[in-house]
């Protein structure tokens, strides 16, 4: 499994917008073979800072996941969005084991 935790923060004019961007995205992505879990979280004392946590169950699917129709929609639509670049950080599960589905 890889765990991918992408942290962004959208203009404040923005945010509803890129709720229903990331939320469409989401729901495509997580239909993916490689894609065990899509989340989108809004911070509660920031309502401009989102994460987005991503589990993709080999370290090739980030890959074909960024080659989707709906990633690339995705990227596009909320690039103008960003109050400043997003940024990830990848993590390998460690506990429990065993959530290798």
């Amino acid at each position: 499994m890889l765990i991918v935790h992408v942290f962004v923060h959208v203009k404040s004019d923005q945010v509803e917008l890129f709720k229903n961007a990331s939320a469409e995205n989401a729901q495509h992505s997580r239909q993916e073979p490689g894609v065990a879990r899509f989340d989108v979280l809004q911070q509660t004392d920031d309502r401009t800072r989102f994460l987005l946590i991503e589990v993709y169950c080999t370290e090739e699917d980030p890959a074909r996941h960024k080659e989707t129709e709906h990633y690339k929609k995705w990227r596009d639509t909320v690039a103008d969005m960003m109050a400043e670049p997003r940024y990830s950080v990848k993590y390998a599960d460690v506990c429990p084991e065993g959530n290798r589905g």
